[in-house]
């Protein structure tokens, strides 16, 4: 009798392994599928980890902290060095290390960030990260870029010589279930009593830990900006951590204080998608920016930036609305109000949750493993 294949060992090398956290949960959700195929034997290269239920074979990674510049060659080398001898059949890194077979990218090159988003000039911590970026982009052992998004992508082959032919955008995946909830009408409701929202509200959902750069002093201008007669029933509910009073200050000089309101950090954020008819995120820059594509899940057409990596699955007008470059407090208005029709949004929110439903976390595992097998067919058998 033939003995069965032995699994391919993957190793996936992410700093921190967990659900908190963008790259984090992407690698998690990505790795807790993975390794329930049993032709994958999952191997996570990481400093820390919150490990799931499925069987996976964690590896510490240290790094050194000081001097700042040292940390991230120090977590390349180390990483390189835990992964030497194991006789790996394939190395996806969701970091910047030496050299790695398929690499997800979830962010922009380093050196555009500093230049462009921070306009800043390169400290020796980000030169070393630059440094380590190179080494690994360049590395020819490298078979596979998977950007999270085309602006992603974009920005790569505008910072490297890469043939477009190694790159693959992969856009992360959501838990379908987790935001359908079965009990979104009670939800809803609880958290309308609580902020003494009325069911005619139109309420509008914001969520993003840095209010500067998810620019929601924009939203509060775009709603400031609509209709009078429509204006009392829009409202604004925003998760997350920030310093909310200049906001409170420019709503209320605009006269709109009593329509904005502040939740803070919230855990069970799919409890609160329920609450809203319209999602907003008009960011200055996000990668991708998963909580788009939850609040699509959930059945919110949403208000984006094309700035915003998730714009990539909003279709204009058919499950959201996408601003135009550089948008205005009228093009926000603009947005607003034509989403106050309730048979648009429904539509869209309709729209946006199919468009979801085709990006479950499962879906997106099913490709990953397909891109893994095709590498490691074509590395365990090579071409004669």
């Amino acid at each position: 009798m033939t003995a069965p294949p032995k699994p391919c060992k993957i190793a996936v090398v992410i700093p921190q392994y967990g659900r908190i956290g963008g790259a984090e949960n992407v690698a998690f959700q990505l790795c807790e599928r993975l390794a329930g195929m049993p032709e994958f034997e999952i191997h996570i290269f990481a400093r820390k980890w919150d490990a799931g239920l499925s069987e996976i074979i964690f590896h510490k990674i240290p790094m050194i902290h000081f001097p700042r510049w040292l940390q991230p060659v120090s977590f390349a080398a180390f990483a390189k060095r835990k992964m030497a001898g194991l006789s790996l059949d394939l190395i996806h890194s969701h970091e910047r290390i030496f050299a790695m077979d398929v690499m997800t990218f979830h962010g922009i090159p380093h050196s555009a960030w500093i230049r462009d988003m921070r306009r800043k000039h390169l400290s020796g911590f980000d030169r070393a990260t630059c440094w380590v970026e190179q080494k690994g982009l360049r590395n020819p052992g490298l078979k596979m870029i998977l950007p999270v998004s085309s602006l992603v992508k974009n920005a790569l082959l505008a910072a490297y010589s890469i043939p477009e032919t190694r790159i693959s955008v992969m856009h992360p995946g959501v838990d379908v279930v987790r935001f359908a909830l079965p009990d979104a009408a009670s939800c809803r409701k609880r958290i309308r009593i609580q902020f003494g929202l009325a069911p005619s509200d139109i309420v509008m959902l914001f969520v993003g830990m840095n209010f500067e750069i998810k620019r929601l002093d924009l939203v509060i201008r775009g709603i400031a900006g609509v209709n009078i007669a429509e204006r009392p029933n829009v409202k604004l509910l925003i998760l997350g951590k920030g310093n909310p009073a200049p906001y409170r200050k420019m709503a209320s000089e605009l006269g709109i204080g009593k329509q904005i309101m502040f939740a803070g950090v919230v855990s069970d954020i799919e409890s609160w998608y329920p609450a809203g008819d319209i999602f907003v995120m008009p960011s200055v820059m996000d990668t991708f920016g998963l909580v788009v594509l939850e609040a699509m899940a959930a059945g919110l057409p949403v208000i984006i930036s094309p700035t915003v990596g998730a714009a990539d699955l909003v279709i204009q007008d058919d499950n959201g609305v996408i601003l135009p470059d550089t948008p205005s407090a009228s093009d926000m208005t603009t947005a607003i109000t034509r989403l106050l029709n309730p048979g648009i949004r429904r539509n869209m929110g309709e729209n946006a949750r199919r468009t979801a439903s085709r990006h479950d976390w499962n879906a997106v595992s099913t490709r990953l493993a397909d891109i893994y097998r095709n590498i490691t067919a074509t590395y365990r058998n090579p071409p004669v």
